[in-house]
C-alpha cells in the first residue's frame, strides 16, 4: 500500500484585492498516493492553476486561505514559513508552468538555468551542477548538452 502524498481537505482560498475578497477555490478536496498520477481540468478561470499554486505556497501574498488544510509528503503546507517552503520547492515538490517564456530566460542558455536551479536547491558547487545539468539535457536527448 503506498503512502498518502498529498492530502488537501476542504481547501478554501480567496485573494483580497482593493476591490474586495475574490473566492477563488471553494472546498477543494484532493487526496493523492505515492505513485499516484492526478489530471485537473478545467474551463479557463476555474482554480486549476491557483490549486497547484497553493500546494507550493505560490498563491501571492493577496492569496489566503480562509479554510481547510494542505498537507504535502507530512509538511503542513498552509503552515509553513516562506523559507521553509523554499527548502521544499525543487526538492520534494515542483510545478511545471505552462508558458515556458515565463519559465526560461532566453537570455541565458539552458544548461546555465538549470544548473542555478540545481545549486539553489541542492549544496553542490558550481562544477558538480554544471556535469548534473549537462547529463539531464543528455538524458532528454539534447545534441552537444555541454555548450547548451
Amino acid at each position: 500500500m503506498s503512502e498518502l502524498l498529498l492530502n488537501i481537505q476542504n481547501e478554501r482560498l480567496s485573494f483580497f484585492t482593493p476591490a474586495g475578497e475574490v473566492k477563488a477555490l471553494n472546498n477543494v478536496s484532493i487526496q493523492m498516493n505515492d505513485g499516484d498520477v492526478l489530471g485537473i481540468v478545467g474551463e479557463s478561470g476555474s482554480g486549476k492553476s491557483v490549486t497547484a499554486y497553493s500546494i507550493m505556497g505560490l498563491t501571492d501574498r493577496a492569496g489566503k486561505l480562509v479554510g481547510g488544510t494542505i498537507e504535502f509528503n507530512g509538511h503542513k503546507i498552509h503552515e509553513m514559513t516562506e523559507k521553509e517552503m523554499q527548502e521544499i520547492r525543487g526538492n520534494e515538490v515542483s510545478i511545471i508552468f505552462q508558458d515556458p517564456m515565463t519559465s526560461l530566460n532566453p537570455v541565458f542558455t539552458i544548461g546555465n538555468q538549470i544548473r542555478e536551479v540545481i545549486m539553489l536547491h541542492t549544496d553542490k558547487n558550481k562544477k558538480e551542477a554544471q556535469d548534473r545539468a549537462v547529463e539531464l539535457l543528455t538524458l532528454v536527448g539534447i545534441n552537444e548538452p555541454e555548450k547548451r
